[in-house]
């Protein structure tokens, strides 16, 4: 059976839920004797009915008068009732999936909600790509609310992306259906440096009345980040230490605590609450990025709020960290947040708070998913050509352009590499010590250190930054990705060259996604055709592919946790220490352009 939503804005229906309430009408469904999760006073209501009317609740208590002969009843004995989970700050295109399957994997498991900010199809695509999973969210039993992409590209005139959108481009998304806020603001340089073009945009956003999200990604946390929050920045994700929650919370900011596939920053960041004992009503935990593996195996928001309460964290608070302070903080706490009189039904049912597992789902007065299986057909969405054909290379690539020289013919050079950091977003800036061999620098395996290259994929210009990365402990081979956040130019890390033109030439010619090459040969490979970022398959087969992806990395001697996602990272030029765009290495403390050789 399709889902077909019957959606309506409570303008529409007030009326209609007073009467109901009131026994003019009957209900449309009530859930009896369920033990309520109130969020909004932080206790649990034993034995409680929900009435539900148009889509929305109209009594909590005893509905028994608002039960007709047409009624669906409810079984709620032996589940606590929880409000709908909402994800305060995620990118659905990190999921390598559509939206629809995204919808899919994570109903399921007791989101209803998400706000989303799009600028990785907004990188590769501009307004078009925005537009594209705004319609494709239209009918799906997800509610998406979208954020408005301010860093396209990241860090303007160090990289190249496949679009540019300024403070015009934002004013006229802030008129489109559907999108809610300014999405993260990773320009945090420009921001404090009081860059024209970025605080356009800011004030095209204060002036449509919405709200400004944050990424604040460097440890500095006195003036810095008070000069940030005094451009109207009022969230940011970025918290790694619990002095970087205090410190937001302290200035009235909104911190969004970060668990997702490979940045685990729970641990760390929950402290600055279980230690202190401080308010958590401005606190949100947060995904950013998922991938399938974690969706299918471990949940989603369910999983996050189980692990909140594994840090120590009590049940309902972090319950409401994923629901009312969500709602409140994006204004939409009218329709989302809690099961209150006029709020949409998002209601799911949960026999052991602490464990979170799922095992029904309403939205929007209709149950949509039991037993961890989605009970509808959801809509078909086809993206146009225009979206599957974006990878441009000037040329195919050759062993030749990922050479690296060296002034000298003999002896050694020091160059700078990035160290990554297993299930963390920053790398070190390391000067190492590397031999010349004919005047050529090359990979190291002895040192743990593989070449890296990011090549111009947008508008085939034919720019390729060169660097190197230690941590990964490849043996030989390469992988490469159009996956390579946020511009996604084409990423490629080897230990020889051949296999590194291999990979990129056969990423092109599929349209983008990850591969492993080894000795010539294809190990892996999972084509992403939307965009080079998102496949048009199921969940579970991209999850699949996936698995084949990381045990080809592991046999290159690759076992990190996610590394494809560490290692997507190494070319935003908006996270500490060392990053590598098409243009070339960033120092990214001080937001310079750097020389790959320090010392010859």
């Amino acid at each position: 059976m399709l889902y077909q939503p019957t959606r309506k804005k409570l303008a529409e229906v007030t009326r209609t839920l007073v009467n109901a309430a009131m026994d003019r009408e009957k209900a449309d469904a009530v859930i009896k004797g369920g033990r309520l999760v109130n969020v909004n006073t932080g206790e649990v209501q034993p034995d409680v009915d929900v009435a539900v009317k148009a889509g929305r609740v109209i009594i909590i208590g005893n509905a028994s008068h608002t039960i007709g002969e047409e009624t669906q009843i409810i079984d709620g004995s032996g589940y606590y009732l929880v409000p709908g989970l909402l994800d305060g700050h995620m990118h659905i295109e990190s999921s390598m999936i559509t939206v629809t399957q995204f919808a899919r994997a994570v109903v399921r498991n007791g989101t209803t909600g998400v706000f989303v900010d799009p600028h990785e199809i907004a990188n590769v695509l501009g307004l078009a790509g925005v537009r594209l999973m705004l319609d494709e969210s239209r009918n799906l039993p997800l509610k998406v609310y979208v954020g408005a992409p301010s860093c396209v590209p990241a860090l303007p005139g160090l990289e190249d992306a496949g679009a540019v959108i300024g403070p015009a481009e934002i004013r006229e998304m802030m008129r489109w259906d559907g999108v809610l806020f300014l999405g993260e603001m990773m320009n945090f340089p420009g921001v404090l440096a009081g860059e024209p073009s970025v605080h356009g945009e800011l004030q095209a956003t204060l002036e449509a009345d919405r709200v400004i999200t944050g990424h604040y990604a460097v440890p500095e946390i006195e003036l810095g980040l008070q000069a940030y929050a005094a451009a109207g920045i009022s969230s940011c994700h970025e918290s790694t230490r619990a002095a970087d929650v205090l410190a937001r919370l302290r200035l009235g900011m909104y911190p969004m605590m970060r668990e997702g596939s490979a940045w685990r920053d729970l641990k760390a960041t929950l402290k600055a609450i279980t230690e202190r004992r401080i308010d958590t009503r401005h606190a949100m935990i947060v995904s950013d990025d998922t991938h399938p593996h974690t969706l299918i195996e471990l949940g989603h928001l369910n999983h996050i709020v189980r692990r909140a309460i594994e840090e120590g964290i009590n049940p309902i608070t972090a319950i409401q960290m994923a629901t009312i302070n969500v709602a409140e903080y994006y204004r939409v706490n009218h329709d989302l947040g809690s099961i209150s009189p006029a709020k949409c039904a998002d209601i799911i049912f949960v026999k052991d708070l602490t464990q979170m597992q799922v095992d029904k789902v309403m939205v929007d007065g209709v149950i949509v998913a039991e037993g961890g299986r989605v009970l509808y057909d959801l809509p078909a969405f086809d993206y146009p050509e225009f979206a599957q054909r974006s990878v441009h290379l000037k040329a195919p690539l050759e062993a030749e352009n990922f050479l690296i020289r060296a002034p000298s013919k003999d002896g050694s050079v020091t160059v700078r590499v990035m160290e990554v950091i297993e299930a963390q977003v920053g790398t070190r800036h390391l000067q190492v010590t590397m031999p010349l061999r004919s005047g050529l620098i090359s990979a190291a395996v002895e040192k743990d250190i593989a070449k890296v290259a990011c090549v111009e994929r947008h508008k085939g210009s034919g720019t390729i930054g060169l660097g190197f990365v230690k941590g990964l402990g490849f043996k030989g081979g390469a992988v490469a990705s159009t996956v390579a956040h946020d511009s996604h130019n084409l990423l490629i890390v080897g230990m020889n060259d051949v296999d590194m033109a291999i990979a990129a030439n056969k990423l092109a010619e599929c349209g983008g996604g990850s591969i492993v090459v080894r000795d010539g040969q294809v190990s892996a490979l999972v084509p992403l055709p939307i965009a080079g970022l998102v496949s048009d398959r199921p969940v579970e087969e991209v999850d699949q592919k996936i698995r084949e992806l990381e045990q080809a990395w592991k046999e290159l001697g690759c076992h990190m946790v996610s590394p494809f996602m560490t290692v997507a990272l190494l070319s935003l030029p908006v996270l500490p220490e060392l990053r590598l765009t098409n243009r070339g290495l960033v120092d990214t403390l001080t937001f310079q352009p750097v020389d790959l050789i320090v010392t010859a």
